[in-house]
Formats: C-alpha cells, structure tokens, sequence
C-alpha cells in the first residue's frame, strides 16, 4: 500500500496502472490523496478528501475625510473594488466632479493584500506619493487626484465558521416537552396545609445582606495595543495605550475645539476590550447617547460624543475611531402656541371736532 499524489506504474505494467491513474484526475488530485495498492492481482483504490480551509472574509472600509462624501464609512467585500464617476463602479463619485476620471482606480485583493491600480488622467496618491501601483496596508491616505476626495483605508478580517449543533441537541431541541400529568381528584379532603414560617427580623436589624462578588473595575495601564484616530484630515496611529485627548498641547491626540477640555478623555485596554474614560468630571463624554459615567467599554459600531454637541466618532472595532456627522446644534425651542389673531383692519382715527369758530370760516371761504 502507498501514499502517492499519483500512480506511479511498476516496470512491465503500465497499461494496467494507466487504467487506474485515470480515475485520479488532475482536479481529483488536487482536491483528494489516492491510496492504492501495487498488488494488481487485486487492485483497490481509496479516495480521501484534503481538508481545505476557506480563506477568510476580508472587510475593506474607506472612510471618507475629504470631498463630497465627507463622513461616511463604506464597507466591501468584493475582490475588486472600482472607483470613478461611471455607475458602474463600486466607489462612485458624483458625476460633475471632473476631476475624478469615469475609471479612477481600483483595490485588487491579491490573497490577503489588497494592491491600489491607477486608471486615471490626474493621477491618485498614496499619503501624498502619486502611485501607479502600490500595495496598501492600514492607515494609509488615498487621494484621487491633486486636492480631490481623500479616503482611510482600513481592512477587518473575519472569519466564516459555522459549527451545526450536535445531533443530540438538535434531537432534545426538536423533541416537544412531556405533556402534564393529570392529577385524579381523591374523595378524601386534604388537610390545610400550614403555611412556611418565614424568618422575622427586628425592624433595626433587618434582613442580613446578600454576599455578592464585587464587580471588577478595570484598571488603566500601560499596555501595547492598536488605536487609529482620524479626524477630519488628521490620521494618528497609536501602539502604545491610554492615549489621552483635549486641547492641551501635553494631549497625545490634540482637539483644537472650543467645547474639549484640556485633558477630556482617555482611551485605553483592558479586560480585553478597548475603553473610553471621561476626564472631564461633568458627564460630558456620551456612548451612544448616554453618559459614559468614569469609564464605560467601547463595542464595535458605537458612537462615541466628546460632548453633546460633538465631535463624534464611530468605533470600528480592533481599536479604531473615525470621525462621523457631528449632531446639528440644538435649535431654540418653539415659543407657545398661542391664538391666531384674525387681523384688523386700521382704525382712522378720530377727527378732533370742530369748533364754531372754524365753522362759521368755512362759510367765507371761496
């Protein structure tokens, strides 16, 4: 018995042996070993099929941080993603934008790379490096055409596993519950039965507290993990955690705004999750709308406000920020519905009367 990628045939046999090396086609032997047995006397074959392993899903998400789409997030999936003005394509830009071509580029995924190709007239840019070709990796800044709409580049694999439930579980799930049993009325009465004394406390005392563990609060340390902070134009990668944010200068992420604090917030890991801390000791920082209290665990697709009326971001998950739509400032509140006043009409106003001295000269007057 052997173990071969194909037949190989003894000398003297090989029209006997071409006879079973058919059955391993090349895509048989691609997909499948071939144990067979030499003894041709009694020839047998047996076909085992290679485990392949599917290759991974692999997330593209361009965040837009200039042109007309400013603040959107797009995810793909496909192998090629096109971008230009034609509908066609994938990534499509408005079509009076000329500075962008019909075809401007494609992402070509290349096992798990995925490689920028230029197609354009005016040319596209890599953080500011025009490129005819370039393979891309996380964080990098596209620019189709000088001055034209600028995009992060971020990728998310995700892997495809689906476990079916074991057969017995799947039986137990399907298998409806025993019906209630009937219970037979008996001629005899049942005595009353007394009812449970329940423990008494003394009103000081009261009843003894239940011994619950303590929830762990997470402790903020250094620690070697990714963030990825765009704002606006700005894109700051960080390998090391906290990275505090505000307007002081002494900030590793510096928000020049007229609501950020000097120290606001702070971003760090633990307990195997990325947190947000608010720095500022007025509820300020919200996650989803709700105040993040001190510190508060950071989900994939959260937003998260520096304050009520922004800036605000949108957590990818694996340590990434991006900024979205900051909310429309809050419009002063409508005054009471009062009576509609039907209008009216001006009043002349009263003549002073007339004395009798202007009377009687009218009457001389021509």
């Amino acid at each position: 018995m052997k173990l071969l990628p194909e037949p190989v045939a003894p000398e003297g046999r090989g029209e006997k042996m071409d006879t079973l090396g058919r059955l391993l086609t090349a895509e048989c032997r691609e997909l499948c070993f071939a144990i067979y047995s030499l003894d041709l006397s009694r020839p047998w074959i047996i076909i085992i099929p290679k485990i392949m392993k599917r290759p991974p899903v692999i997330v593209v998400q361009l965040i837009h941080i200039q042109g007309p789409l400013k603040g959107e997030i797009q995810d793909f999936t496909e192998a090629q993603i096109s971008i230009g003005r034609q509908t066609s394509c994938l990534l499509r830009f408005p079509p009076d934008l000329t500075n962008i071509s019909r075809q401007h580029a494609d992402i070509v995924r290349e096992g798990n790379q995925f490689k920028l190709i230029d197609r354009s007239a005016n040319g596209t840019f890599v953080n500011g490096k025009q490129v005819q070709e370039a393979v891309l990796k996380d964080g990098d800044v596209l620019e189709f055409s000088k001055g034209g709409p600028k995009v992060s580049f971020l990728t998310q694999i995700k892997e495809e596993s689906y476990v079916p439930p074991p057969p017995k579980e799947a039986a137990a799930a399907k298998e409806p519950p025993p019906p209630a049993r009937k219970e037979t009325p008996t001629s005899r009465p049942e005595p009353p039965r007394a009812a449970p004394l329940k423990p008494t406390f003394s009103d000081a005392a009261g009843p003894p507290p239940r011994s619950e563990p303590p929830e762990e609060k997470p402790v903020v340390q250094s620690v070697r993990a990714p963030l990825i902070i765009q704002f606006g134009p700005t894109l700051r990668s960080f390998k090391q955690l906290p990275v505090t944010m505000g307007k002081s200068p002494k900030s590793d992420f510096k928000l020049d705004r007229p609501s950020i604090l000097d120290q606001h917030a702070q971003i760090f890991f633990a307990q195997n999750q990325y947190w947000v801390k608010d720095l500022t000791g007025q509820r300020l920082v919200l996650v989803n709308g709700q105040p993040a209290g001190p510190q508060a665990p950071l989900r994939g697709n959260d937003e998260l406000s520096l304050t009520p009326r922004g800036p605000v971001f949108r957590f990818l998950g694996e340590g990434r920020l991006a900024e979205v739509a900051a909310p429309s400032s809050e419009e002063p509140a409508e005054a009471p519905a009062t009576k509609r006043e039907s209008p009216q009409r001006p009043v002349p106003e009263p003549k002073a009367s007339e004395g009798l001295f202007s009377k009687v000269k009218k009457l001389f007057e021509p």
